[in-house]
């Protein structure tokens, strides 16, 4: 029974570091989008949109990377 338990959370962690890792790379990529269509409409202001993407894009890296962690001691516990 206790090798079930085991794989199942193995599972269940392998899950959600994949689900956090997607979610991450979507938001990600809409920054990215967004700041890009800023730039293009106002090319003056692309060093104060970058300065701002490069901030909530780490935030976000930061969040997954919390996530996969906490997934990962799920499953060794």
């Amino acid at each position: 029974m206790a090798n079930w338990a085991s794989a199942l959370a193995y599972l269940a962690a392998g899950l959600g570091a994949g689900l956090v890792s997607i979610g991450a790379g979507y938001g990600i990529g809409k920054i990215a989008a967004s700041a890009s269509e800023g730039t293009a409409r106002q090319p003056e202001a692309g060093n104060a949109i970058r300065t701002t993407m490069i901030i909530a894009a780490a935030m976000i890296e930061g969040i997954a990377l919390f996530g996969v962690v906490v997934c990962f001691l799920l499953a060794v516990k």
